[in-house]
Parts: C-alpha cells; structure tokens; sequence
C-alpha cells in the first residue's frame, strides 16, 4: 500500500479506478470558488398601488442575491451588477466541484453496492 493510499472495503473495477482517476485529476484542477447560491429575480412590493402589481405586472429588479450559511444561519447579500459578472464564475467553480464530489461519491456507492461475487448463472442441468 501507498503513502496517503487506505484499505478499501471492496476492490474496485479497472473502470472505477479509472472513472476515480479522472474525478481527481479534475478536483485538482479546481480554482477559487463560492459557497452558497446566486439567484437573480424580480419581484412585487408591498404597495398595492404600485406598477408592480398590475396587469401585465412591471416588476422591480432583477436584483442579484447571494444567500449561503455562516455559522448555521442564512446569510444574503445584495450584489451589484459588477460584482455578479466577478462573482457568477467563483459560483460557477463551486458548482462543478459539488458535481465531481457527487460523482466521486456515486462510484463510491455502486463500489460498496456491487455483490461481492458475480452472480452464478445455474447450469441447464441445475434447471430441471
């Protein structure tokens, strides 16, 4: 066994090994990234009078948020237009890392899920 290397429950195929191997090769070649999501929206006020609230509506906005969690509560931020085009590709990169974590966790899974033996096919003789 290698440095860094950890005994594995099950062995995984040649092809898990290397779907693994590109996963990480992948995640390593991440860049800076942003926690949380980024919603762009229009809305209605409150003021029942308002434009916004007509038909057809002409709402107010769009307005970026960024909303994540700091010490378990929900965080929001307005952004400004700028900051939105910095910002959209940190968001970005974090989706993709949320992706290729998922997916290295989902190999995981079918590696622990596969029987460990292949099934036996019953021989003609075993069926009658």
């Amino acid at each position: 066994m290698n440095a860094g290397e950890e005994m594995l429950p099950v062995t995984p195929t040649r092809a898990q090994q290397a779907a693994k191997a590109r996963l990480v090769k992948e995640l390593g070649e991440a860049d800076f990234a942003l926690p949380g999501s980024l919603v762009v929206e229009s809305q209605r006020c409150g003021k029942p009078s308002c434009a916004c609230h007509h038909d057809p509506p002409k709402l107010h906005g769009p307005y970026a948020r960024w909303t994540r969690k700091i010490d378990n509560k929900t965080v929001t931020r307005l952004l400004t237009d700028e900051e939105v085009a910095q910002y959209r590709p940190l968001f970005e990169n974090a989706k993709r890392l949320r992706r290729l974590l998922a997916d290295l966790q989902q190999l995981t899974m079918e590696m622990v899920d596969a029987p460990s033996t292949p099934p036996r096919h019953r021989s003609q003789a075993d069926r009658t």
